[in-house]
Protein backbone atom coordinates (compact mmCIF):
# COMPACT_ATOMS: atom_id res chain seq x y z
CA UNK A 1 0.00 0.00 0.00
CA UNK A 2 2.82 2.42 0.87
CA UNK A 3 4.42 1.84 -2.56
CA UNK A 4 1.07 2.59 -4.26
CA UNK A 5 0.76 5.85 -2.32
CA UNK A 6 4.27 6.91 -3.35
CA UNK A 7 3.50 6.04 -7.00
CA UNK A 8 0.28 8.11 -6.89
CA UNK A 9 2.15 11.11 -5.51
CA UNK A 10 4.92 10.89 -8.12
CA UNK A 11 2.63 10.34 -11.14
CA UNK A 12 -0.69 12.01 -10.49
CA UNK A 13 -3.39 11.75 -13.13
CA UNK A 14 -3.63 15.34 -14.31
CA UNK A 15 -6.58 14.92 -16.68
CA UNK A 16 -9.04 16.53 -14.24
CA UNK A 17 -6.70 19.47 -13.68
CA UNK A 18 -6.30 19.97 -17.43
CA UNK A 19 -10.02 19.77 -18.15
CA UNK A 20 -10.91 22.11 -15.27
CA UNK A 21 -8.24 24.58 -16.30
CA UNK A 22 -9.30 24.66 -19.94
CA UNK A 23 -13.01 24.99 -19.06
CA UNK A 24 -12.35 27.91 -16.70
CA UNK A 25 -9.96 29.62 -19.12
CA UNK A 26 -12.40 29.40 -22.03
CA UNK A 27 -15.34 30.52 -19.86
CA UNK A 28 -13.39 33.69 -19.12
CA UNK A 29 -12.51 34.23 -22.78
CA UNK A 30 -8.77 33.93 -22.20
CA UNK A 31 -6.36 32.55 -24.76
CA UNK A 32 -3.55 30.19 -23.79
CA UNK A 33 -1.10 33.04 -24.41
CA UNK A 34 -3.00 35.49 -22.18
CA UNK A 35 -3.30 33.12 -19.22
CA UNK A 36 0.28 31.88 -19.56
CA UNK A 37 1.61 35.43 -19.63
CA UNK A 38 -0.55 36.55 -16.69
CA UNK A 39 0.55 33.53 -14.62
CA UNK A 40 4.22 33.88 -15.57
CA UNK A 41 4.54 30.46 -17.20
CA UNK A 42 5.42 29.34 -20.72
CA UNK A 43 2.53 28.88 -23.14
CA UNK A 44 3.88 25.42 -24.02
CA UNK A 45 3.75 24.43 -20.33
CA UNK A 46 0.17 25.65 -20.00
CA UNK A 47 -0.78 23.71 -23.13
CA UNK A 48 0.73 20.51 -21.69
CA UNK A 49 -1.10 21.02 -18.38
CA UNK A 50 -4.42 21.43 -20.20
CA UNK A 51 -3.68 18.20 -22.09
CA UNK A 52 -3.24 16.36 -18.78
CA UNK A 53 0.50 16.15 -19.23
CA UNK A 54 3.46 17.99 -17.82
CA UNK A 55 4.37 18.22 -14.18
CA UNK A 56 2.97 21.47 -12.73
CA UNK A 57 4.11 22.48 -9.29
CA UNK A 58 1.62 23.31 -6.57
CA UNK A 59 2.79 26.93 -6.86
CA UNK A 60 2.06 26.93 -10.61
CA UNK A 61 -1.46 25.66 -9.97
CA UNK A 62 -1.93 28.39 -7.33
CA UNK A 63 -0.75 31.05 -9.79
CA UNK A 64 -3.25 29.83 -12.36
CA UNK A 65 -6.05 29.84 -9.78
CA UNK A 66 -5.20 33.41 -8.74
CA UNK A 67 -5.14 34.58 -12.37
CA UNK A 68 -8.48 32.89 -13.06
CA UNK A 69 -9.84 34.29 -9.76
CA UNK A 70 -11.03 30.85 -8.63
CA UNK A 71 -10.23 28.75 -5.56
CA UNK A 72 -7.31 26.31 -5.91
CA UNK A 73 -9.80 23.47 -5.38
CA UNK A 74 -11.68 24.39 -8.57
CA UNK A 75 -8.62 23.45 -10.59
CA UNK A 76 -7.96 20.12 -8.89
CA UNK A 77 -11.62 19.14 -8.32
CA UNK A 78 -12.38 15.65 -9.56
CA UNK A 79 -8.83 14.48 -9.02
CA UNK A 80 -8.61 11.82 -6.38
CA UNK A 81 -4.85 11.92 -6.54
CA UNK A 82 -2.27 13.46 -4.27
CA UNK A 83 -0.39 16.40 -5.74
CA UNK A 84 3.13 16.80 -4.51
CA UNK A 85 6.54 18.32 -4.91
CA UNK A 86 9.71 18.66 -2.89
CA UNK A 87 8.44 16.85 0.21
CA UNK A 88 4.92 18.36 0.20
CA UNK A 89 1.79 16.40 -0.72
CA UNK A 90 -1.77 17.79 -0.77
CA UNK A 91 -5.14 16.30 -1.53
CA UNK A 92 -8.49 18.04 -1.76
CA UNK A 93 -10.80 16.49 0.84
CA UNK A 94 -13.94 18.60 0.37
CA UNK A 95 -15.13 21.73 -1.38
CA UNK A 96 -17.71 24.09 -0.03
CA UNK A 97 -20.45 25.58 -2.17
CA UNK A 98 -21.41 28.49 0.09
CA UNK A 99 -20.25 32.08 0.15
CA UNK A 100 -17.66 32.50 1.53
CA UNK A 101 -16.13 29.46 -0.10
CA UNK A 102 -14.36 26.99 2.21
CA UNK A 103 -12.15 24.13 0.95
CA UNK A 104 -10.47 21.43 3.06
CA UNK A 105 -7.16 19.74 2.25
CA UNK A 106 -5.04 16.99 3.74
CA UNK A 107 -1.37 17.98 3.67
CA UNK A 108 1.85 16.17 4.50
CA UNK A 109 5.31 17.71 4.83
CA UNK A 110 8.38 15.47 4.90
CA UNK A 111 11.13 16.19 7.40
CA UNK A 112 13.59 18.99 6.55
CA UNK A 113 11.21 20.60 4.07
CA UNK A 114 10.57 24.27 3.40
CA UNK A 115 7.66 25.40 1.23
CA UNK A 116 7.47 29.11 0.47
CA UNK A 117 4.02 30.11 -0.70
CA UNK A 118 3.18 33.18 -2.73
CA UNK A 119 0.26 35.37 -1.69
CA UNK A 120 -3.13 33.96 -2.69
CA UNK A 121 -6.28 35.88 -3.63
CA UNK A 122 -6.88 39.00 -1.48
CA UNK A 123 -8.85 38.13 1.66
CA UNK A 124 -7.93 34.42 1.70
CA UNK A 125 -7.20 32.83 5.09
CA UNK A 126 -5.64 29.48 5.91
CA UNK A 127 -6.46 27.66 9.14
CA UNK A 128 -4.46 24.57 9.86
CA UNK A 129 -4.61 21.94 12.54
CA UNK A 130 -1.53 19.84 13.05
CA UNK A 131 -2.36 16.13 13.27
CA UNK A 132 1.14 14.82 13.85
CA UNK A 133 4.73 15.96 13.92
CA UNK A 134 6.11 19.45 14.25
CA UNK A 135 5.68 22.41 11.87
CA UNK A 136 6.80 26.03 11.66
CA UNK A 137 4.35 28.22 9.76
CA UNK A 138 3.69 31.88 9.01
CA UNK A 139 5.44 34.79 7.35
CA UNK A 140 9.14 33.96 6.98
CA UNK A 141 10.09 36.68 9.47
CA UNK A 142 7.58 35.53 12.13
CA UNK A 143 7.28 31.72 12.04
CA UNK A 144 5.21 29.97 14.71
CA UNK A 145 6.05 26.45 15.96
CA UNK A 146 3.15 23.99 16.05
CA UNK A 147 2.92 20.52 17.56
CA UNK A 148 0.16 17.89 17.28
CA UNK A 149 -3.22 19.34 18.23
CA UNK A 150 -2.24 22.98 17.66
CA UNK A 151 -4.34 25.16 15.37
CA UNK A 152 -3.09 28.27 13.60
CA UNK A 153 -4.69 30.81 11.25
CA UNK A 154 -2.71 32.91 8.80
CA UNK A 155 -3.43 35.45 6.10
CA UNK A 156 -3.13 33.46 2.88
CA UNK A 157 -3.09 36.68 0.90
CA UNK A 158 0.41 37.38 2.24
CA UNK A 159 3.56 35.38 1.37
CA UNK A 160 4.01 32.61 3.93
CA UNK A 161 6.03 29.51 4.61
CA UNK A 162 5.63 25.95 5.90
CA UNK A 163 8.77 24.37 7.35
CA UNK A 164 9.70 21.12 9.07
CA UNK A 165 12.97 20.20 10.70
CA UNK A 166 13.92 16.69 11.87
CA UNK A 167 10.32 15.56 12.07
CA UNK A 168 7.70 15.60 9.30
CA UNK A 169 4.16 16.87 9.78
CA UNK A 170 0.61 15.95 8.79
CA UNK A 171 -2.15 18.53 8.92
CA UNK A 172 -5.63 19.50 7.85
CA UNK A 173 -5.72 22.79 5.99
CA UNK A 174 -8.93 24.80 5.69
CA UNK A 175 -8.78 27.61 3.14
CA UNK A 176 -11.48 30.27 3.30
CA UNK A 177 -11.81 32.53 0.29
CA UNK A 178 -13.30 36.03 0.60
CA UNK A 179 -17.02 36.52 0.26
CA UNK A 180 -18.00 37.30 -3.34
CA UNK A 181 -19.28 40.77 -4.06
CA UNK A 182 -22.95 40.94 -5.03
CA UNK A 183 -23.44 41.85 -8.66
CA UNK A 184 -24.95 45.33 -9.20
Amino acid sequence: MEQLLVLMMENPNLNSLGQNLQTLRLAQGLSLSQLASNAGIAKSNLCRIEQGEGNPTIETIWRLAVQLKVPFGDLIAGSHEFLGEDGIQVKLVDQGADDPRVDVYWMSCASNTTKDSEAHTHGTTERLTLISGELWVGPTNAMTRLTAGDTFTLHGDQPHCYQTKDQGATLMLVITYPKQQDAP
